[in-house]
């Protein structure tokens, strides 16, 4: 079983394509818990978004440009580790560890200023959801979505990464293998 799992993650197409597929997962239920849950996001939830997108790109281009999927991968884990990242700093504004520093995170200073066209203008440029508060926790273990992505971004980051320095240390063994058979 653990030969089998260890020739799999040799492969870079198949893990890119299983990060794409993820990825694809990941969007498409952030999608469904918007539309059918009526869960609401901040603008973290959407800026989490974006490496989803890139990855499923960088998969596209190396279905069709074998050639380029040493380069998509390893752009596909910077991708998901920038994502962790995003992840994780959302997180710490869920958990109030530290205020957010993006516009949209919180009410503005202004917001409830006298004037009526301020007070309107404010409140259709506010987003509806706060980037402090937690839509949705998991009833068992307390974690949050963003907590969720923090895991599985690095995770398949990790795959991703462990995947092309096998492949490579894979082909430079067989080369030596061949080097000294000769």
């Amino acid at each position: 079983m653990f030969r089998m799992i260890l020739d799999l993650i040799k492969k870079p197409f198949f893990i890119l394509s299983m990060s794409a597929l993820l990825s694809l997962t990941a969007l498409l239920a952030a999608l469904f818990s918007e539309a059918f849950l009526g869960l609401e996001p901040c603008i973290l939830c959407i800026y989490q978004r974006i490496p989803f997108a890139i990855v499923i790109a960088f998969w596209l281009i190396s279905f069709f440009k074998r050639s380029s999927l040493k380069v998509m991968s390893a752009l596909s884990s910077i991708a998901l580790l920038i994502n962790s990242g995003i992840a994780t700093y959302h997180t710490g504004v869920e958990q109030k560890w530290w205020a957010s520093a993006f516009e949209g995170c919180t009410v503005p200073a202004n917001f409830f200023s006298n004037e009526p066209q301020s007070i309107l203008e404010n409140i259709l440029s506010t987003p509806s959801a706060r980037c402090d508060e937690i839509p949705w926790q998991d009833p068992l273990l307390g974690l949050s979505m963003a907590n969720y992505n923090i895991a599985l971004c690095f995770g398949l980051f990790a795959a991703l990464f462990l995947s092309l320095y096998l492949s490579k240390t894979t082909k430079d063994d067989q080369k030596q293998t061949v080097v000294d058979a000769a």
